[in-house]
């Protein structure tokens, strides 16, 4: 009972930190989850923290949500435009990437060719978490959001099966267990081993699709796909095929078929649960990445870690620009501005430092190459996490303009000023103020209102595409507020469950863009 209060507390704890950080972090111009790296490295320094990453922690517990939440979002039709850019940067890229970051590690740091091998495999895999929530903030387009994501997904698999197979090479060479490694036995595990991930993953997302759409229950719904998640990594771990591919070809399937048969409040909550669930196991990976890096040993391996984060750079370059070149000369062709957004934000994350930890204890210089992949994921996320934006805006690739950023405020000071004039009028009629005090505060609001309306209309003159923007923003407002009548009526019981669930998925329809012709209809009627 003892120990699991104190991970109960820890837990708590950990989640107390991870809100403070999105508070504050919002006033700052640097990624959420660089961060809270940064604040487990602060707390590092204050006290000793006595907790350890393990790799069945970030692999079992937290990389299936993560991935399923992306995968889930991931449009086939946007995904199929940059497949075949994605399959050629997440398979012969990973290869690529494993052999010259091998190769350079093993000359620069004296290291044995095999053991290097396993350093290139486990930081093959990339983690564009960070990146792709600037995106959004940004307003990036959706197709170079998409191209890096996916990338990042089928990245991730090849790189886990890259990395078994090299490890097994590796242990076979010292005489530490496993047989003589044959490369074209390799090459048939390899094959067998990602398509048999994606072919489980696919499988179970049809399944779940297909029971979603013969069921109308939100909550049995998520739980599915919760199931879904995990259940797809374990089962591709149990029979010994990619987990990881399970859950990228799961989420994919269930996000492009399953909300075909969803009602429109059930898509919402699915999304706003994955999104929370999503939000709290990267934190948590981020934040607990900061407070496992032991400072002075990095210190120690400097000279390593710069070679590390060398051949880590270059075989980036050489893997975005080189296969890429090739990509545009057969399909669809990838800006060169895109590829530069896709080299700099190759960040590495919790998937390279699951793989550095899996390696058993009696693995040759595993501690070195545990100091050097902590090196590579911070290098990364404080370095090119970091400038990120300056780069984004050098290419001319933030869409957020600056009229729009104006509208956001004006529009924001607008609802406040109106909101705050509300609350002390409220306060007035009710006798909490006196009249003297209303009188003298009214038409300072009253003005400063009138003013923020000339500037808003002045805005929308000088900018007419900003209109639509204001029309979805006062139609999302009062969709908003139909919801929120419709759940005080359904507390004083002026409405049944019946009635109200039927009328909130009417709301929930237009809230998520459906058209709304039915309920026009109804009410012509």
């Amino acid at each position: 009972m003892e120990a699991f209060a104190q991970a109960e507390t820890l837990v708590i704890e950990l989640l107390l930190v991870v809100s403070l950080v999105a508070i504050v972090v919002r006033r700052l111009k640097i990624p959420y989850t660089v961060a809270l790296v940064v604040v487990g490295l602060l707390i590092t320094f204050q006290q000793s923290v006595s907790l350890e990453l393990t790799p069945e922690l970030i692999l079992a517990l937290f990389v299936p949500p993560l991935i399923f939440e992306a995968a889930f979002h991931l449009e086939w039709k946007r995904l199929r435009e940059s497949l075949p850019a994605i399959l050629v940067m997440a398979v012969p890229g990973v290869l690529l990437t494993t052999f010259i970051v091998g190769g350079i590690v093993a000359f620069g740091v004296n290291l044995p060719l095999s053991v290097a091998l396993v350093f290139g495999a486990l930081i093959a895999a990339t983690d564009p978490v960070a990146v792709v929530a600037l995106f959004r903030s940004l307003g990036v387009t959706k197709q170079l959001a998409v191209l890096v994501e996916g990338e990042s997904l089928f990245n991730d698999g090849t790189a886990i099966v890259t990395f078994n197979l090299v490890v097994a090479a590796a242990l076979a060479q010292f005489g530490l267990g496993g047989e003589h490694f044959d490369l074209l036995g390799g090459i048939v595990d390899f094959v067998r081993v990602s398509a048999g991930g994606i072919g489980i993953g696919m499988a179970l997302g049809w399944i779940v699709s297909k029971l979603i759409a013969r069921i109308d229950d939100y909550l049995i719904e998520t739980t599915l796909t919760t199931v879904l998640a995990f259940g797809s990594f374990l089962l591709g771990e149990r029979v010994h095929v990619s987990g990881v591919l399970a859950v990228v070809a799961a989420g994919i399937m269930c996000g492009n078929i399953g909300p075909q048969g969803m009602s429109p409040t059930t898509r919402i909550v699915l999304f706003n649960f994955w999104e929370y669930l999503a939000f709290i196991a990267n934190s948590l990976v981020f934040l607990l990445i900061g407070l496992d890096v032991n400072i002075p040993q990095l210190a120690a391996n400097i000279g390593p870690i710069v070679v590390a984060v060398l051949a880590v750079v270059a075989s980036r370059a050489v893997a975005v620009y080189g296969l890429t070149a090739l990509a545009n000369w057969r399909w669809r062709r990838v800006p060169l501005r895109y590829q530069h957004v896709v080299f700099w934000g190759g960040l590495r994350g919790a998937i390279s430092l699951a793989l550095v930890l899996s390696l058993r204890f009696d693995f040759p210089h595993r501690d070195l190459l545990r100091v050097m992949a902590f090196g590579v994921v911070l290098f990364t996320l404080l370095i090119q996490g970091t400038t990120m934006q300056v780069l984004l805006a050098r290419l001319g690739l933030v869409h957020r303009a600056d009229e729009e950023l104006e509208y956001e405020r004006n529009h924001g000071r607008l609802m406040a000023l109106r909101a705050a004039r509300d609350r002390v009028k409220n306060m007035y009629q009710s006798g909490l103020i006196s009249a003297s005090t209303w009188e003298e505060l009214a038409p300072t609001y009253e003005q400063a209102i009138e003013q923020q309306v000339a500037a808003q209309r002045l805005l929308l003159q000088a900018q007419p595409t900003l209109r639509e923007e204001e029309f979805n923003d006062a139609r999302q407002e009062g969709l908003r507020a139909q919801r929120a009548m419709l759940a005080s009526m359904l507390s004083h019981g002026m409405l049944s469950e019946a009635v109200y669930g039927e009328l909130i998925s009417e709301v929930d329809a237009a809230l998520i863009g459906e058209p709304l012709e039915e309920l026009q209809l109804q009410v012509e009627g």
